[in-house]
């Protein structure tokens, strides 16, 4: 399955699961459901982001790209990152409201099913993505996974909270659990940010240069002197390493242009 046709799938479901959850929302009035749909709600608006960026990363090189297309992944996961962050303020700010104001709740049991399933189906859906993204290197899938992983973990804690409340009658545990939910958003949201950012500057990735520079010693020749200037640029998906390679000094030109262009630099 290829990176676009995953992602559609994922905001199909996204959007169902979205559906599902507000209406569980409308027929209880917990905060703590709210907070979940919430965060679907950001799911959906991320994934249409996400959808058109790994189109455009999936474009060839051109002249106008001569690395390229696979930097906008960077760009998605970044508003990915602020969006999950936004969400999670949002939740917060009603959460404080709701624990003065506390809101009697209808149909929890109803709602507590619903938001089961609809976690089971996210937590399966950021398995895949992740998965995917792993395999082929890409920023946004892998931010997308972490996502909605992350979803699922959270959902399992909101529906035990959930029980526990509905068996105590205790309202204001529904906002405290709320607030729990809002710290693990924002945190995941500021973790995306960070990873994007990095991407965008260019950051060193230590893990990705000595597994490069381990496959360097494997398939080394003798007639390489030395490599230096040695450095790595991520384009998405794509990674692009530039290095000096100094040769002998009797080389001729074609010598060189064989030595360069070798089946030997399969990294």
């Amino acid at each position: 399955m290829t990176n676009l046709r995953l992602q559609q799938i994922i905001l199909l479901v996204g959007t169902l699961i979205g559906i599902a959850k507000f209406w569980a929302y409308f027929i209880t009035h917990s905060n703590s459901i709210f907070s979940d749909a919430l965060e679907s709600l950001a799911h959906i608006v991320i994934g249409v982001f996400a959808l058109y960026s790994i189109y455009l990363s999936s474009l060839p090189k051109d002249s106008n790209h001569p690395y390229g297309h696979g930097k906008v992944e960077f760009i998605s996961s970044m508003i990915e990152g602020f969006l999950v962050l936004s969400s999670g303020i949002i939740i917060l700010v009603k959460s404080i409201y709701s624990l003065y104001h506390p809101v009697e709740m209808h149909e929890l049991h109803t709602g507590i099913i619903i938001v089961s399933i609809a976690g089971l189906l996210n937590y399966l859906m950021g398995a895949m993505a992740s998965k995917q993204g792993k395999r082929t290197n890409s920023p946004t899938l892998i931010a997308t996974g972490v996502h909605l992983k992350s979803d699922g973990y959270t959902t399992v804690a909101l529906i035990l909270g959930l029980v526990v409340m509905n068996i105590t009658n205790l309202l204001w545990m529904d906002s405290v659990i709320a607030m729990i939910f809002c710290a693990i958003i924002i945190y995941q949201g500021v973790k995306i940010l960070r990873e994007s950012v990095a991407g965008i500057m260019d950051e060193s990735d230590e893990v990705l240069i000595n597994s490069i520079i381990e496959s360097l010693h494997i398939h080394r020749k003798d007639a390489w002197i030395d490599i230096h200037n040695f450095r790595i640029i991520k384009y998405g998906p794509g990674i692009h390493i530039d290095a000096h390679l100094t040769l002998p000094w009797y080389y001729n030109g074609r010598e060189i242009h064989h030595e360069v262009k070798s089946k030997n630099w399969n990294l």
